[in-house]
């Protein structure tokens, strides 16, 4: 028998993000050089009988709410037996969207490393260490920074230039309506600046009103030769149909999957062909346990998993998978090279644009996730706490 648990310590704190402010409608974040916003985030800690410990920082709101109310039922349960916890809390968070679970399995995979002296993409199986990143950029806005074609592709030229391979655009959200033929102008500038030299993706992050305009922005995708179209448009990528049809009409591969949770609608998309490449998330889908299971799954069907932003986890993920290419860099802008979902609370592990080597980031060898984390900046800025002990 391994360590039991003991208990399940939650924290809710703030930290500040420069240059980043919410977008007119409210419904997520841009790019404003000179704005400060504070923004809420995450930890958990598992202790058990023998003392080591299983930490994580991360989450969403609703996905705390599920820890909180699922934790209790952990109490007493060995913390190695990751597999039937993550069916017990499948099982009991049925009835919700399942983000609960990330933040415990992540933990739970964090303690296993330190109880074995490991880090997690050992215990994993490594496939790789070094890991090729592509820059992810912040949404763009009306008031400076990423507010105009050109904006976007000089960004493009100076992450190119820093060595980077591959570069994804996040553009207009937020409005009440979508310039489509400022979306094709962007593609098209960023494709001709730097077409030759990286890969190009594009996520709308279901942004486009009607299939049509979709298709239109898919079609300029084509002439750009993109490497992938990521959640187009406002059915919110639930659509298997729909994809397939826009899929049978565009040559530039699709991805979706990322609004998807649950094991089982990521292998329906693939199944019905409404996906080319397979998104999975560790902090939404289940952990560390449910994106490996997503990874499996596409490699079944023989195809490639992209895992979705940066983050300790995410690189132990991608370590341990040989069906995926790139480490997601963001979200990112020109005066923001480090992630706005990365808290100051990390020892010396970070996400910047700067501590990129040749566009790659390696991956943290230390026990468990390999990080430390600073528990006297999180508990100063702590707004809720909670803890559940046997």
């Amino acid at each position: 028998m391994g360590p039991i648990i003991t208990a399940i310590e939650t924290v809710t704190f703030e930290y500040p993000v420069d240059h980043v402010a919410p977008n007119p409608l409210g419904t997520g974040l841009q790019y404003r050089p000179g704005a400060r916003t504070d923004l809420t985030t995450y930890a958990v800690r598992i202790e058990t009988d023998t003392g080591v410990t299983g930490e994580y920082v991360g989450g969403t709101a609703p996905g705390m709410a599920q820890v909180r109310s699922s934790a209790g039922a952990l109490l007493g349960r060995d913390a190695l037996e990751r597999e039937r916890i993550w069916d017990v809390l499948k099982r009991t968070l049925r009835k919700f969207d399942g983000t609960g679970i990330g933040p415990i399995d992540i933990a739970l995979w964090d303690l296993a490393g330190k109880h074995h002296g490991a880090p997690v993409h050992e215990l994993l199986g490594t496939y790789r260490t070094r890991l090729p990143a592509y820059v992810s950029t912040h949404a763009g806005g009306e008031d400076g920074g990423l507010d105009t074609p050109a904006a976007y592709a000089d960004f493009a030229v100076d992450v190119r230039d820093r060595g980077f391979p591959a570069y994804k655009l996040h553009t207009w959200r937020g409005f009440d309506e979508v310039d489509i033929k400022r979306e094709i102008e962007t593609v098209r500038a960023v494709a001709e600046r730097v077409g030759d030299d990286m890969d190009l993706m594009h996520d709308p992050v279901c942004e486009y009103e009607t299939y049509g305009d979709a298709l239109a922005v898919g079609r300029e995708l084509d002439r750009g030769g993109y490497y992938w179209y990521e959640d187009p448009y406002r059915d919110g990528s639930k659509s298997q149909h729909a994809h397939r049809r826009l899929a049978d009409r565009l040559d530039t591969p699709l991805l979706l999957t990322e609004q998807t949770r649950w094991l089982e609608p990521h292998a329906d998309a693939i199944a019905n062909d409404a996906t080319d490449f397979v998104r999975a998330d560790p902090d939404l889908d289940g952990g560390i346990t449910g994106a490996m299971k997503i990874a499996h799954v596409a490699e079944g069907f023989g195809l490639d998993v992209e895992y979705h932003l940066a983050s300790p986890a995410s690189r132990h993920c991608m370590a341990a998978t040989r069906n995926t290419n790139y480490y997601e860099l963001g979200l990112v802008a020109p005066e923001c090279p480090t992630p706005h979902s990365e808290p100051p609370v990390y020892d010396t592990y970070t996400d910047s644009l700067d501590a990129a080597e040749d566009g790659r980031y390696p991956v943290p060898d230390g026990d468990g996730l390999g990080v430390t984390y600073d528990r006297e900046y999180i508990r100063d800025a702590a707004t809720a706490s909670t803890r559940v002990e046997r």
